[in-house]
């Protein structure tokens, strides 16, 4: 009999600890491209997951990224293969609170968590259930490349190719990259320009991300943050246009050894980093979600 090792009981401390141990088999789950699995999503409702939930679910490689609660399970007659466990994903939950001295309410956001199943784990799916599953080989991404992305990103900062380095200047907004001759294949040199525009919609014109606008020093916290969320995004982006980088992780012991030491100090690191990216990406793609949480 298996025996499910308890979880901690802060959600940032639950999720960190996830994180870690993939780092510490070698994975890096931002890294993680979906375009054989797809997105994940919800099998019920079909809303796709975001947000650090895209990696926590994309890095467990199933074949097909579908997932439903224990509840949704029950309710269309599934039932759980023998042996299996629940993967966690997470959620922001409204309180309401009352002022002392006040007859209004103050609202508190606070993380929470539950247990996801993927439809490998599961049998006795409905067949118009099993049927969504199937088309998600004939589904088309709706912005059809890369270039695509970059082309209808709005505000777009200028782009230019000079010289051997890639950077965004935040005082000139524009931002530079080798010319796509320079690099290896396409893939490298989208992947580059990508991780550029994502640090350029921190600026104060579009998100006014801290970590970009305010002074930051090399190898600080801000600096740390602005990076991986740079890294996620461009990760996500890659997705999205249907390519993949995986063939060119950085996955050396010093690149891992410096992320797991971010981790480690900082239990909130990781997911304010992928709600970072998730919000850069959500603008370079010009598409927008209402408040509610997930």
């Amino acid at each position: 009999m298996s025996v499910q090792k308890k979880q901690p009981h802060d959600v940032y401390t639950l999720v960190t600890d996830i994180i870690i141990a993939q780092l510490e088999k070698g994975v890096i789950p931002w890294k993680k491209t979906w375009q054989e699995a797809g997105i994940p999503r919800n099998l019920i409702s079909n809303v796709a997951y975001r947000g650090i939930n895209v990696w926590l679910l994309s890095a467990l490689n199933y074949q097909k990224n579908f997932f439903l609660t224990w509840h949704q399970l029950k309710k269309i007659g599934g039932s759980i293969h023998k042996g299996e466990f629940g993967h966690v994903v997470v959620f922001w939950k409204l309180l309401e609170k009352k002022r002392d001295s006040e007859d209004d309410t103050q609202k508190k956001a606070i993380l929470r968590y539950h247990k996801v199943f993927n439809v490998a784990q599961c049998y006795n799916l409905p067949l118009g259930l099993l049927q969504r599953i199937d088309e998600v080989d004939k589904e088309k991404n709706t912005i059809e490349s890369c270039e695509d992305i970059v082309s209808l990103m709005p505000q777009r900062p200028t782009i230019s190719h000079r010289g051997d380095k890639a950077y965004y200047d935040p005082r000139q907004d524009y931002v530079n990259v080798p010319a796509l001759q320079c690099f290896v294949d396409a893939e490298s040199y989208y992947n580059v320009l990508f991780h550029e525009l994502v640090h350029a919609t921190g600026h104060s014109s579009r998100l006014n991300r801290k970590e970009l606008v305010e002074p930051v020093v090399f190898g600080s916290l801000l600096y740390s943050i602005e990076e991986l969320t740079a890294e996620i995004g461009a990760s996500y982006l890659q997705s999205i246009a249907g390519v993949s980088s995986q063939k060119h992780i950085e996955n050396n012991v010093a690149y891992i050894q410096g992320w797991l030491k971010q981790l480690r100090n900082d239990k909130r690191f990781i997911i304010y980093a992928s709600s970072q990216a998730q919000r850069a990406t959500d603008f370079i793609l010009n598409v927008s979600y209402d408040s509610k949480p997930e």
